[in-house]
């Protein structure tokens, strides 16, 4: 007898009304759903439909999760991300796929949120379990073209998206430990450290 694999959607659909209050219950859930979920993330939509001109959603991501890096260049769309609980890391990347900035975003900081232009590639990295974030974005949503994927960025799913999120991990940490290290020489020596 074979093992029957749960289906899990990647989004649970708006709630009905013209009104809808966003409650503690609502967002427990769907962090609950986000755990049991093969994909560590769970989708709420707010917007009643994909062909919405503007899409609202709360994002809830664990660790381990892999966004692959992407950008909503055609049709350009403008996305924007608040992180509500947890901590993200905003990776921003070359067309080449060489991590060209990267920052912390953390609710009750100073960075708190993020606004994405339409040409940026990028993706996100939960850094604490039940990571939550409030995202907006432009509709309308098509499958198919809702995000271009640069060909070096693996498809989730696969070995090579585990090993790729792995990499991408271990070569954040080695710019951190590079810039704390001269960040800390700088200050020994009582020069200021470069922006």
């Amino acid at each position: 007898m074979s093992e029957e694999k749960k289906e899990f959607p990647t989004a649970v659909a708006a709630p009905e009304g013209d009104v809808v209050p966003l409650t503690l219950t609502m967002v427990g859930d769907l962090l609950s759903l986000s755990r049991e979920s093969p994909r560590r993330r769970m989708i709420q939509c707010l917007h009643k439909s994909p062909e919405a001109g503007v899409h609202k959603m709360f994002n809830a991501l664990q660790p381990g999760t892999y966004v692959m890096p992407h950008r909503h260049f055609s049709p350009p769309k403008t996305e924007s991300v608040l992180v509500i609980s947890g901590s993200l890391l905003f990776v921003e990347f070359t067309d080449d796929g060489e991590i060209q900035n990267h920052t912390l975003v953390q609710p009750g900081t100073e960075i708190f949120g993020v606004d994405v232009a339409p040409h940026v590639i990028h993706t996100y990295i939960a850094l604490k379990p039940d990571t939550l974030i409030f995202e907006v974005k432009d509709g309308p949503y098509e499958h198919d073209a809702d995000k271009d994927i640069p060909a070096w960025a693996p498809v989730e799913g696969t070995p090579e998206a585990t090993t790729f999120l792995l990499n991408l991990l271990k070569d954040l940490a080695e710019l951190t430990g590079a810039a704390a290290k001269e960040a800390q020489e700088g200050a020994e020596s009582g020069e200021e450290p470069e922006q």
